[in-house]
C-alpha cells in the first residue's frame, strides 16, 4: 500500500473510520457531538493489527463517547430575544432590536448582546449580521497572535482567513503557508483560540499529527492539552468536532 486510503469497520458495534497514513504511530481519536470513532494508522497497519489497537482502548472509546451525550450544547438559534449566545467564552442574553439603518452588533453591560437589525429582518438575515460580527472579532484579535507566535515558531504564513466550516476549528495549507481558523472560535474562551492558531502553524513545521507534531507542541506551547480539552468541553453547535 503506497497511498492513503480511507475505510470504515465495525468493532464490537462501533463504526470506525480508519485513515492510513504515512506515519509512525496508529492514533485512536473520539469526536464530538455524536462520539464518532477515527484511526490514523500507519500505511503498514493491516486491518487486523487496526482491529485489535482499538478492541485495546474500547473501555477508553465508551468513556468518551459517554461524556459527549452529557456535553452542555447548543440548541438551535432562532435569534429572539433572550435567548444565550456566546462570545469569547462569556454567556450573554440576545437583545434584538429593530431599526433603520445597517446592522449593527455590540455587547451592553455584562449580560447583554445586542443586535439591532432593520425592521423584518428575518432569521437568516439576523444570523448573518451575528455571524458577520464574530468574524471581525476573530479579524481583530488574530493578527496580534501571529505577530507573537510566528517568530516564537519561526514560521511566517502568507495568508490567513476567517471562514465558517462544520468539521473543522482551523486548517492549514503547508505549501501555500495558509491557514483558515473558524468564525466559530469567536465564541470560545481566548486561549482556544491562541490553542488552534498555534496548532495550525505547527502544520507549517510538521504537515501531520505525529509524535514529532505533538512534541513541537509541547515545547511551544506546554498546557496545549488543557486548552484543547478546554476548547472542547465549550458548549458546542450541532456540526462542530473535536480538535
Amino acid at each position: 500500500m503506497s497511498t492513503n486510503t480511507r475505510e470504515t469497520i465495525d468493532i464490537n458495534g462501533i463504526s470506525v473510520e480508519v485513515r492510513r497514513k504515512s506515519i509512525k504511530n496508529l492514533h485512536v481519536g473520539v469526536y464530538p457531538p455524536d462520539g464518532r470513532v477515527r484511526v490514523s494508522a500507519p500505511l503498514r497497519f493491516d486491518s487486523e493489527s487496526i482491529r485489535l489497537a482499538v478492541v485495546s482502548r474500547i473501555g477508553w472509546i465508551r468513556r468518551k463517547r459517554a461524556t459527549f451525550e452529557t456535553q452542555v450544547r447548543q440548541t438551535e438559534r432562532e435569534m429572539v430575544t433572550g435567548e444565550s449566545h456566546f462570545v469569547l467564552g462569556r454567556r450573554y442574553r440576545l437583545k434584538v432590536v429593530e431599526a433603520p439603518g445597517a446592522h449593527r452588533v455590540h455587547i451592553a453591560g455584562n449580560s447583554w448582546l445586542e443586535l439591532t437589525v432593520r425592521p423584518g429582518t428575518d432569521t437568516a438575515g439576523r444570523k448573518r449580521a451575528l455571524e458577520r460580527w464574530y468574524r471581525d472579532i476573530l479579524r481583530e484579535r488574530i493578527p496580534a497572535l501571529l505577530d507573537e507566535w510566528q517568530p516564537r515558531l519561526g514560521v511566517e504564513v502568507t495568508e490567513w482567513r476567517v471562514k465558517h466550516m462544520k468539521t473543522r476549528w482551523g486548517s492549514c495549507n503547508a505549501e501555500a503557508k495558509r491557514i483558515w481558523l473558524n468564525s466559530e472560535l469567536a465564541k470560545k474562551p481566548e486561549a482556544c483560540l491562541e490553542y488552534v492558531l498555534v496548532h495550525e502553524l505547527t502544520h507549517l513545521l510538521e504537515r501531520n499529527h505525529t509524535d514529532r507534531f505533538r512534541a513541537l507542541l509541547d515545547e511551544f506551547m506546554p498546557d496545549w492539552r488543557l486548552r484543547r480539552d478546554e476548547l472542547n468541553r465549550a458548549p458546542l453547535a450541532h456540526e462542530e468536532w473535536d480538535y
